[in-house]
């Protein structure tokens, strides 16, 4: 039971089975709960986002021994993290939510320093520590973006 409950939530909703970009198919599916979270205050906002990351850190430490592997690549939850801080305090929009998306996706994939450095800390660590680095990477030049048009 306790395995088919990770697996539920490391591959968000089962979204980390896309047999194609599993890590963009839980991107997008990190859209909607930021979506729904941007709805409420900003206190509101990082208190869940704090719960979340520390709940994806255990979540992405337990898939681990399901998967038998490292980082397994169907857990997304810490691209759900990523996109989440991307979009932190940022006014919510269809271009800011669409920018986030891509920016998060190119500082992920990219992985400038320091935030390769992260993906070898041990377990769940590793695997949502860089994801939220590149969410933080992603989200500074999302600020400056929405502060340099608006």
């Amino acid at each position: 039971m306790k395995s088919r409950i990770v697996q539920f939530l490391a591959t968000f909703f089962y979204l980390g089975y896309s047999p194609i970009a599993p890590g963009t198919a839980g991107t997008l599916g990190a859209m909607l709960p930021f979506y729904l979270l941007s709805h409420f205050s900003h206190p509101i906002y990082f208190l869940f986002l704090l719960g979340f990351i520390i709940l994806s850190i255990w979540v992405s430490t337990e898939a681990c021994a399901v998967f038998g592997e490292s980082d397994p690549s169907q857990v997304v939850v810490d691209e759900v993290c990523g996109y989440l801080v991307t979009m932190f305090l940022v006014p919510t929009s269809m271009v800011n939510i669409v920018l986030g998306f891509f920016l998060f996706r190119f500082f992920d994939i990219l992985k400038p320093p320091p935030i390769r450095r992260l993906e070898g800390l041990p377990g769940g660590f590793g695997i949502v520590a860089d994801d939220v680095a590149a969410g933080i990477y992603a989200n500074i030049v999302l600020q400056f973006i929405t502060r340099l048009v608006g």
